[in-house]
Protein backbone atom coordinates (compact mmCIF):
# COMPACT_ATOMS: atom_id res chain seq x y z
CA UNK A 1 0.00 0.00 0.00
CA UNK A 2 1.45 3.54 -0.12
CA UNK A 3 3.00 4.96 2.45
CA UNK A 4 3.15 8.68 3.84
CA UNK A 5 5.80 10.53 3.66
CA UNK A 6 5.50 13.39 6.49
CA UNK A 7 8.30 15.92 5.13
CA UNK A 8 6.37 19.42 6.17
CA UNK A 9 7.67 23.08 4.12
CA UNK A 10 7.64 20.41 0.68
CA UNK A 11 6.17 21.69 -2.57
CA UNK A 12 4.77 19.21 -4.98
CA UNK A 13 7.87 19.64 -7.73
CA UNK A 14 9.84 18.17 -4.65
CA UNK A 15 7.22 15.57 -3.36
CA UNK A 16 7.26 14.35 -7.55
CA UNK A 17 10.99 14.23 -7.64
CA UNK A 18 11.02 12.45 -3.76
CA UNK A 19 8.50 9.64 -5.25
CA UNK A 20 10.21 9.00 -8.65
CA UNK A 21 13.42 8.34 -6.48
CA UNK A 22 11.69 6.46 -3.84
CA UNK A 23 10.63 3.89 -6.97
CA UNK A 24 7.14 5.22 -6.49
CA UNK A 25 4.59 7.84 -8.27
CA UNK A 26 2.83 11.00 -7.10
CA UNK A 27 -0.84 9.84 -6.93
CA UNK A 28 -3.52 12.08 -8.84
CA UNK A 29 -6.47 12.80 -7.15
CA UNK A 30 -8.67 10.08 -8.83
CA UNK A 31 -6.50 7.34 -7.59
CA UNK A 32 -6.23 8.89 -3.88
CA UNK A 33 -10.05 9.09 -4.32
CA UNK A 34 -10.36 6.21 -5.70
CA UNK A 35 -7.92 4.40 -2.41
CA UNK A 36 -9.74 6.61 0.39
CA UNK A 37 -13.29 6.16 -0.67
CA UNK A 38 -12.83 2.22 -0.72
CA UNK A 39 -13.24 1.56 -4.04
CA UNK A 40 -16.38 1.71 -5.23
CA UNK A 41 -17.70 1.64 -1.32
CA UNK A 42 -18.10 5.29 -1.52
CA UNK A 43 -16.93 5.74 2.04
CA UNK A 44 -17.47 8.93 4.21
CA UNK A 45 -14.39 8.94 6.20
CA UNK A 46 -11.79 6.23 4.65
CA UNK A 47 -12.50 4.21 7.62
CA UNK A 48 -16.43 4.53 6.84
CA UNK A 49 -19.09 6.69 8.70
CA UNK A 50 -17.90 7.13 12.23
CA UNK A 51 -16.99 10.59 13.09
CA UNK A 52 -13.35 11.12 13.71
CA UNK A 53 -14.14 12.01 17.15
CA UNK A 54 -11.08 14.26 19.28
CA UNK A 55 -8.86 11.50 20.35
CA UNK A 56 -6.51 11.00 17.77
CA UNK A 57 -8.60 7.61 17.22
CA UNK A 58 -9.20 8.09 13.57
CA UNK A 59 -7.34 11.29 12.21
CA UNK A 60 -4.89 14.01 13.36
CA UNK A 61 -6.80 17.14 13.18
CA UNK A 62 -8.27 20.13 15.17
CA UNK A 63 -5.14 21.09 16.39
CA UNK A 64 -5.86 17.75 19.10
CA UNK A 65 -2.24 16.39 19.06
CA UNK A 66 -0.62 15.69 20.80
CA UNK A 67 -2.75 16.57 23.90
CA UNK A 68 -5.96 16.79 23.11
CA UNK A 69 -5.94 20.48 23.78
CA UNK A 70 -7.93 21.64 20.53
CA UNK A 71 -4.41 24.32 20.61
CA UNK A 72 -2.13 24.65 18.17
CA UNK A 73 1.07 26.15 18.73
CA UNK A 74 2.25 27.32 15.78
CA UNK A 75 5.01 24.59 15.45
CA UNK A 76 5.43 21.52 14.07
CA UNK A 77 4.54 19.89 17.30
CA UNK A 78 1.14 19.48 15.93
CA UNK A 79 2.03 16.47 12.83
CA UNK A 80 2.11 13.14 14.71
CA UNK A 81 4.31 10.23 13.37
CA UNK A 82 2.93 8.25 10.40
CA UNK A 83 0.39 5.67 11.27
CA UNK A 84 -0.46 7.17 14.89
CA UNK A 85 -4.07 7.10 14.48
CA UNK A 86 -4.35 3.14 13.12
CA UNK A 87 -8.21 3.15 13.39
CA UNK A 88 -8.55 5.62 10.73
CA UNK A 89 -6.92 2.73 8.09
CA UNK A 90 -8.78 2.74 4.58
CA UNK A 91 -10.14 -0.22 2.95
CA UNK A 92 -6.69 -1.96 2.31
CA UNK A 93 -4.34 -0.94 5.61
CA UNK A 94 -3.37 2.65 4.19
CA UNK A 95 -3.09 5.36 7.27
CA UNK A 96 -3.26 8.75 7.07
CA UNK A 97 -5.68 9.12 4.40
CA UNK A 98 -7.31 12.35 5.87
CA UNK A 99 -5.55 14.28 8.21
CA UNK A 100 -2.81 15.12 9.68
CA UNK A 101 -1.31 16.45 6.59
CA UNK A 102 -2.46 18.18 3.10
CA UNK A 103 -1.31 15.80 0.72
CA UNK A 104 -0.15 17.20 -2.82
CA UNK A 105 -1.20 14.96 -6.01
CA UNK A 106 -0.47 15.30 -9.23
CA UNK A 107 -3.37 16.50 -11.28
CA UNK A 108 -4.26 20.32 -11.72
CA UNK A 109 -7.44 21.41 -9.44
CA UNK A 110 -10.89 21.00 -12.18
CA UNK A 111 -14.22 22.23 -11.12
CA UNK A 112 -15.72 18.85 -12.03
CA UNK A 113 -14.62 15.69 -13.47
CA UNK A 114 -15.18 14.56 -16.45
CA UNK A 115 -17.13 11.27 -17.13
CA UNK A 116 -16.39 8.99 -18.26
CA UNK A 117 -12.77 9.35 -18.05
CA UNK A 118 -9.50 7.61 -19.34
CA UNK A 119 -6.39 8.22 -16.92
CA UNK A 120 -8.88 10.79 -15.03
CA UNK A 121 -6.12 12.86 -14.29
CA UNK A 122 -5.82 16.55 -15.14
CA UNK A 123 -2.36 16.91 -16.51
CA UNK A 124 -3.05 19.54 -19.30
CA UNK A 125 -4.47 22.69 -17.91
CA UNK A 126 -5.46 25.26 -14.52
CA UNK A 127 -3.27 26.94 -12.29
CA UNK A 128 -3.02 25.33 -9.16
CA UNK A 129 -2.95 21.95 -8.20
CA UNK A 130 -5.45 19.74 -6.05
CA UNK A 131 -4.63 19.23 -3.06
CA UNK A 132 -7.30 17.51 -0.44
CA UNK A 133 -8.17 15.75 3.20
CA UNK A 134 -7.52 18.64 5.59
CA UNK A 135 -4.97 18.63 8.15
CA UNK A 136 -3.60 18.74 11.72
CA UNK A 137 -4.94 22.54 12.15
CA UNK A 138 -8.31 21.55 10.58
CA UNK A 139 -11.17 22.75 12.36
CA UNK A 140 -14.13 21.45 10.51
CA UNK A 141 -14.88 17.41 10.37
CA UNK A 142 -16.43 18.49 7.03
CA UNK A 143 -12.47 18.84 6.00
CA UNK A 144 -11.89 15.60 6.09
CA UNK A 145 -14.76 13.94 4.15
CA UNK A 146 -13.95 12.31 0.98
CA UNK A 147 -16.16 14.85 -0.74
CA UNK A 148 -14.46 17.57 0.26
CA UNK A 149 -11.90 19.50 -2.46
CA UNK A 150 -9.91 22.38 -2.18
CA UNK A 151 -10.30 24.55 -4.89
CA UNK A 152 -6.17 24.42 -6.15
CA UNK A 153 -3.13 25.73 -4.81
CA UNK A 154 -0.09 26.71 -6.52
CA UNK A 155 2.87 24.20 -6.60
CA UNK A 156 5.71 26.13 -5.49
CA UNK A 157 4.20 26.82 -2.24
CA UNK A 158 5.48 24.79 0.52
CA UNK A 159 3.24 26.04 3.43
CA UNK A 160 3.93 23.37 7.08
CA UNK A 161 0.62 21.72 6.85
CA UNK A 162 1.52 20.26 3.28
CA UNK A 163 2.79 16.83 2.51
CA UNK A 164 2.64 13.77 0.78
CA UNK A 165 2.28 10.08 -0.35
CA UNK A 166 4.46 8.17 -2.67
CA UNK A 167 1.95 5.78 -4.12
CA UNK A 168 3.21 1.63 -5.63
CA UNK A 169 2.03 -0.46 -8.40
CA UNK A 170 -0.21 -2.90 -7.55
Amino acid sequence: PPRSTLFPYTTLFRSYAFCAWDGGFLASEAEYVYAAAGGTEQRRFPWGVTSPGTNNQYAIWGCNYPDGSGTCDGTLRNIAPVGTAKAGAGKWGQLDLVGNMIEWYLDYYAASYVSPCTDCANLHSGSGRAPRDGYFGATDETLLQLSYRNNGFYPAKSPASYGFRCARSP
